[in-house]
């Protein structure tokens, strides 16, 4: 989110405001709610990496934490979508959660037992609220792989205070997709794909990607099994 000084939007709002202009001019839209009705974004297991412990800093860029002056390792990503509901109707003020691992493979989590060092300056988890047209957006890292799964970013979707969807989103045609276990359960793995494309004119080979989010009709159950250890390779010496 812009965050706001006694003197304007601060460096930090600046280059939010920027990149969220130029990954709307890169990135078209991916869903067309006037073409019929839509698919609903399948849903998948949290997993068990979800942060046991807050970063400093929750917002919608995850590659600098608070205003410090370091940025995380990897390669930039824009990443930005719509949140619909099954009408094609705009989810407005709905919150979405993203988290993911570093470019060292490595989660914002005390059980992440991967050899990498973590990178202190990657925030690993963000926020960012929808606004009247169901807009978000996330500056991040383009998800890597680590042992066991295929690189993937996870989402949460709130609204209304009620927790609609989980899910994770993959990248289109990484070679490793066709031998995760998640991903191959899906099936229409179609809607939680996403192009990470160059962005052109861009002098530090950032990227862009499009994830447009239709919500089911009805909220998670919070007492359902969550399957969280489902997303934990099982993989010897790692439990």
């Amino acid at each position: 989110m812009v965050k706001a000084t006694p003197g304007g939007i601060d460096r930090r709002g600046f280059l939010n405001l920027a990149a969220m202009s130029l990954a709307g001019s890169a990135a078209p839209p991916v869903l067309d709610p006037s073409a019929g009705q839509l698919q609903p974004t399948p849903r998948q297991t949290e997993g068990p990496f979800y942060p046991d412990k807050m970063p400093p800093d929750t917002d919608n860029d995850l590659l600098i934490i608070n205003n410090r002056l370091a940025s995380a390792a990897g390669a930039v990503t824009h990443l930005s979508g719509r949140v619909f509901d099954m009408r094609g109707e705009p989810a407005r003020n709905a919150v979405v959660e993203i988290w993911q691992c570093d470019n060292n493979g490595r989660y914002l989590h005390t059980g992440d037992e991967n050899p990498g060092t973590r990178d202190v300056n990657f925030q690993g988890f963000g926020r960012s609220m929808t606004g009247p047209t169901g807009d978000y957006y996330f500056r991040t890292i383009k998800p890597v792989p680590y042992p066991g799964r295929t690189p993937h970013i996870h989402l949460i979707v709130r609204l209304g205070g009620k927790r609609m969807l989980t899910t994770q989103l993959y990248i289109k045609d990484f070679p490793q997709n066709a031998r995760d276990f998640l991903y191959r359960s899906l099936r229409a793995p179609q809607l939680v794909t996403a192009d990470f494309k160059p962005i052109t004119g861009s002098t530090q080979s950032e990227l862009t990607a499009r994830f447009d989010i239709v919500l089911g009709p009805a909220p998670e159950d919070p007492e359902e099994d969550r399957m969280r250890d489902l997303d934990r390779p099982q993989i010897p010496g790692r439990r």
